[in-house]
């Protein structure tokens, strides 16, 4: 069957990692990998440059030496992730395959595979965080304005106030901040680029904020074989700030595999075998430029 062969599986696999990148609140962190170089199936190369300041010139000697230090640090993909779905023959004719399967499997990218990656992605930035000492415990409804305003100042006081800032928040810190009559007048809506998807988001002094699902801002989570969800001693993350550019988001989809019910040999059915490779990396250029507030 025309199904059956590797541009449509190369096709949907594509697609597919699209949806992944515009439907995660996180995908915009895919945008500063560029660079990032696969080496290996779960392995990937990516530069890290640092520079030598200024120098006084000099009439005589001109120009002072300075070194341009470019780090190819090696990272591996933490994240293997998969799934066998199989839909049943009797459940669509021929003529229909193609586009049922398109269906089921981006209904499968939306509700399981984007949320798992956000809560990931989020928990493990947290954690760099935390790591570099740049996480408080607790707010409460009346000091979230304070709890965001001091994480945005901290954030550019080290990373420079000429980067572009982001905002993660969960639904009760969102909420607070929201309502809170500090910032009624200083709430517009801005243009943010996640992609090839411009989005219209709600910023605060040019920081775009970013509401994300409760199950998905935890400090930590367990992963299996039945999805993820949050770890006992998770906390919730109120919220997240760091500069846009400031991590990478690393992910490689293995071209679809697909069955037809002839060659599947455990039902009778078109089975669609799905796999990401991902992670997210900090520069340790960027460690010290993110921000988290928990809970207590």
């Amino acid at each position: 069957m025309s199904l059956n062969n590797l541009a449509t599986a190369t096709k949907f696999s594509s697609e597919l990692d699209k949806m992944v990148a515009q439907k995660s609140v996180t995908g915009f962190f895919a945008d500063n990998a560029f660079r990032a170089k696969f080496v290996g199936a779960k392995t990937v190369i990516v530069p890290d440059i640092d520079f030598v300041g200024l120098a006084d010139y000099d009439r005589d000697t001109g120009f002072a030496k300075g070194q341009t230090t470019v780090a190819q640090e090696s990272y591996t993909l933490a994240k293997d992730r998969g799934r066998a779905l199989q839909i049943d023959r009797e459940d669509m004719d021929e003529t229909g395959v193609a586009n049922l399967a398109g269906q089921v499997l981006g209904e499968f990218v939306r509700t399981k595979v984007v949320p798992e990656m956000d809560a990931y992605v989020i928990s493990k930035l947290a954690g760099v965080a935390t790591t570099q000492s740049h996480s408080v415990a607790g707010w409460e409804g009346n000091e979230v304005y304070s709890k965001f305003t001091t994480a945005v100042n901290n954030v550019q006081g080290r990373a420079g106030f000429g980067e572009e800032l982001v905002a993660f928040v969960n639904p009760a810190f969102y909420a607070a901040l929201m309502n809170s009559t500090e910032i009624t007048r200083q709430i517009t809506v801005s243009d943010f680029k996640q992609g090839e998807v411009n989005l219209k988001v709600k910023s605060i002094n040019g920081v775009a904020i970013i509401p994300v699902a409760a199950d998905r801002m935890k400090t930590a989570y367990t992963f299996d074989n039945e999805g993820f969800k949050a770890a006992e001693e998770a906390k919730d993350i109120g919220l997240l700030v760091l500069p846009k550019k400031g991590a990478s988001l690393v992910k490689k989809t293995e071209t679809m595999r697909i069955f037809i019910p002839e060659q599947n040999k455990d039902a009778d059915a078109y089975q669609f075998n799905y796999r990401l490779h991902y992670d997210v990396f900090v520069k340790k250029s960027n460690l010290d430029f993110i921000e988290a507030v928990v809970s207590a």
